[in-house]
């Protein structure tokens, strides 16, 4: 498999997808890459994700997913792409006012930090149009509608 995603819980509450799904979200949004690449994800709670986003982006609150990037190959050969903190009651938090299921909010989360790993981002319009439109897609190929509609 070129693609692995190491997955670990410090938090499981509300409600956090099984390894399973996360490989095969992030994997549709890995699918362009040529080499052996490695994913970690990381489900945490708030208080933890509040602590990760004020040291590093300044915001003293929760928030529902980081990203990491990466160092270059490990020592399997594998390059480690980065890493995805993702607040299982903050996604809870969001899917709920969204009106979106459980599943496909974590979905649209995981491919989103992925590509963010990919080197994409939405701090610019043209940026966030085209991080948009291809989490659309993604999405899309995975069996979720749109999750900006």
């Amino acid at each position: 498999m070129k693609v692995r995603i190491d997955t670990r819980y410090a938090a499981r509450r509300p409600w956090a997808p099984r390894p399973s799904q996360f490989a095969r979200w992030a994997g549709v949004a890995l699918k362009g890459v040529s080499q052996p690449t490695t994913v970690s994800v990381v489900v945490v709670g708030a208080a933890r994700s509040r602590a990760l986003n004020a040291r590093y982006r300044g915001k003293n609150k929760p928030t529902n997913v980081l990203s990491f990037a990466g160092a270059a190959a490990g020592p399997d050969g594998r390059r480690q792409i980065g890493e995805l903190v993702i607040c299982a009651p903050v996604v809870a938090r969001e899917a709920k006012s969204l009106g979106k299921s459980r599943e496909s909010h974590w979905a649209h989360m995981t491919v989103h930090g992925v590509l963010h790993l990919l080197g994409f981002d939405h701090e610019r319009p043209a940026g966030a149009r085209k991080m948009a439109k291809l989490e659309i897609q993604l999405l899309d190929k995975l069996g979720f509608s749109d999750p900006y509609a």
